[in-house]
């Protein structure tokens, strides 16, 4: 059985939604990439794992979210807070929206530890500077007596990623988290949460826009558009026989050493919002390779070599 195990998950706010049948699985020890343009329903996924749908009026419609075969639709808000910090961490994309200015962030990752493992002061904050030190933060001891405002971007997130761990989690769910960094600080982040997960067995939802990300640190690929599953598989499959037009798309805008000025690629057009998405395949305005069954009939998930794809006109059978 797999650790987070979703299924046929729906979500509802108000009289739309957003999300419509979206299905993956993720075990320990493994990196799930979730990728997609703005817009495409990443976040309400992860929302949705965190039981915060009803911040924002939402809730799950129909389908199912199990964590270690435990369903947590439908849980109750005090079984939730349990759950958040211990079994599920999340990492925002802005680490400024993480963390209090008013306190020194070695206090805030105390707080974890305190809640969730039941730690003393004194044992707290020495888990608390094991944690950044092993998120190779020099001078850790110093660090930790430091306040938000004092840091660099990279180093607080780096903060966040040890206030996510702190409680010891099985999953982490990291939400864009490089998307503020510049490139170098976002490689070394990235490389930080590949290497936590393998010394620490746990299972990582990277949820991303970019697929070079995707390229850099995860095992599977879940492909997702306007609130539908594109395409899924394993990455290296993903990267080498992309089926689904948009995948292909998203593969064609990551940049490549020795590119010509001004010769990146990009999508045309942009996703939809929920109250304008297209009749049929929901990706056809946008498709190079659209006929007219695509804004008509829409395409079911079905296998396709070693991928599973949603497109009435998979790459590989017009001789991609």
């Amino acid at each position: 059985m797999a650790f987070l195990a979703v299924r046929d998950l729906c979500i509802a706010i108000g009289g739309i939604q957003p999300l419509d049948r979206v299905s993956f699985t993720l075990d320990k020890g493994r990196i799930l990439g979730l990728v997609g343009e703005s817009g495409s329903g990443k976040s309400l996924i992860a929302m949705a794992i965190m039981g915060l749908l009803p911040l924002i009026g939402g809730r799950v419609s129909a389908g199912s979210v199990q964590i270690g075969g435990t369903e947590l639709s439908g849980l109750r808000e005090d079984a939730y807070r349990a759950l958040r910090g211990r079994r599920i961490a999340l990492i925002t994309q802005n680490p400024m929206t993480s963390l209090d200015p008013m306190l020194r962030v070695g206090a805030q990752i105390d707080q974890v530890g305190g809640l969730h493992l039941g730690l003393s002061a004194v044992a707290a904050r020495a888990r608390s500077i094991d944690l950044l030190q092993q998120l190779r933060i020099p001078d850790a001891a110093h660090v930790y007596l430091q306040y938000p405002h004092q840091m660099s971007g990279g180093m607080k997130q780096r903060i966040v990623i040890a206030m996510a761990l702190a409680g010891n989690p099985d999953l982490i769910i990291a939400d864009e988290p490089t998307t503020a960094l510049d490139v170098t600080i976002q490689a070394q982040i990235i490389q930080i949460l590949v290497d936590l997960v393998h010394t620490r067995g746990m299972a990582l939802l990277l949820i991303t826009h970019d697929m070079g990300v995707v390229a850099q640190a995860c095992d599977d690929v879940v492909v997702l558009y306007a609130g539908r599953v594109a395409e899924s598989s394993t990455v290296g499959d993903v990267f080498a026989h992309p089926a689904h037009p948009y995948t292909r798309a998203l593969i064609g805008c990551i940049p490549r050493s020795g590119q010509a000025p001004r010769s990146l690629r990009g999508i045309p057009g942009m996703v939809p919002s929920v109250a304008h998405y297209a009749s049929g395949c929901r990706y056809h305005p946008r498709c190079d390779r659209a006929q007219a069954v695509c804004g008509g009939d829409v395409p079911l998930l079905r296998g396709y070599g070693s991928s599973t794809v949603a497109c009435h006109f998979p790459e590989s059978t017009q001789g991609g």
